[in-house]
């Protein structure tokens, strides 16, 4: 970590105190689950004394409620996983904007929002994995190229309906345009050994079991899977290592618009990106730090290095309502 970016953390922790000492509580709303962010709230209130209330729900119904309690709202700050979500978040207008020099040191641009509404805390990189008892490594290459008939009856994926594929897929109309894309997708949808999963576990499960033998899923599902059984005959493979990078989504969270202890709200998020706080929020989760500079977990680290994707992050929201469209039209499930 940088001389500045030290002094920024170490400012941070030392003002949190006075700072955050109006406010007994800070209230969020997670769709993370609660085993995911406990930790990192009880080491928050450990070192300042504050109480983080947190109320767990999927994504929409939390948003849907942000909209209807609007100033009346108990709610310092919303948690939830893709940017795909945290964008819309942004569009119904229930996040602040806020300028925070702590948040911009420690996390790169491309995974924070062009409009400071919103930041990054934790990276998953959406990936294939392979069978390693039917597929060698240098039979991959690129999520373009599963596409290719040499895959046929062999691929497995999770429903469109996820948006973690809807958010894959608007990445790659942004990269190569809608026609190309959706030639891929169609491609993909082709290729299928089975019906569409509703989880990407199940989906490393078969890959395990002999139904598929490639397929795609975020790493931190095989990350929890691969601790449960070490012997699991699946492996990941980085895409797209000759071009542009493997696609990486992220949990992230924003201040909401009536926040009603806003400050104290900043100083939480602005903690949740120094060192400490990201190494238990994405080491719970088998994720990446989203911060650059906090160390990987053993399990992620025994993945090895990767190039990730640079395009900003938010992309996937901007193009999500197309990429649902095209998904559609390709007869993706």
């Amino acid at each position: 970590m940088s001389a500045s970016k030290r002094l920024l953390a170490a400012l941070t922790l030392s003002t949190l105190a006075g700072t955050v000492q109006a406010s007994e509580e800070v209230v969020i709303y997670s769709s993370r689950i609660d085993d995911l962010i406990k930790p990192v709230f009880d080491e928050y209130t450990k070192q300042t004394g504050v109480k983080v209330k947190f109320i767990t729900d999927k994504e929409a119904p939390l948003i849907a409620r942000l909209k209807a309690e609007g100033e009346n709202t108990p709610a310092d700050i919303l948690i939830t996983v893709d940017a795909g979500n945290l964008w819309q978040a942004e569009q119904e207008g229930i996040l602040r904007p806020i300028k925070s020099e702590v948040i911009e040191a420690n996390i790169p641009p491309q995974y924070r929002s062009s409009t400071n509404s919103w930041t990054g805390l934790s990276l998953r990189a959406r990936t294939i994995f392979y069978s390693t008892e039917r597929v060698q490594p240098s039979e991959l290459s690129t999520y373009e190229a599963l596409a290719d008939a040499n895959w046929e009856g062999r691929l497995c994926l999770r429903t469109s309906k996820k948006v973690y594929n809807q958010s894959l897929t608007a990445t790659l109309i942004e990269t190569h345009g809608a026609e190309k894309t959706e030639e891929i997708i169609k491609g993909w949808v082709n290729n299928l050994a089975t019906d569409v999963f509703s989880d990407d576990t199940q989906l490393l499960q078969a890959i395990d079991a002999g139904q598929c033998d490639v397929g795609i899923t975020n790493t931190y599902y095989y990350g929890r899977l691969h601790k449960q059984n070490p012997d699991l005959k699946v492996k990941p493979f980085w895409a797209n290592q000759g071009d542009r990078g493997t696609h990486v989504n992220l949990a992230g969270a924003g201040v909401t618009k009536y926040a009603p202890h806003a400050e104290a709200a900043q100083k939480l998020l602005e903690w949740m990106t120094t060192p400490p706080a990201q190494s238990i929020f994405a080491g719970v989760n088998q994720e990446f730090p989203a911060n650059p500079n906090v160390p990987f977990s053993d399990e992620v680290k025994s993945w090895g290095e990767f190039k990730a994707d640079s395009i900003a992050i938010e992309v996937a929201g901007k193009r999500q309502a197309e990429a649902i469209m095209l998904m559609d039209r390709a007869g993706w499930n």
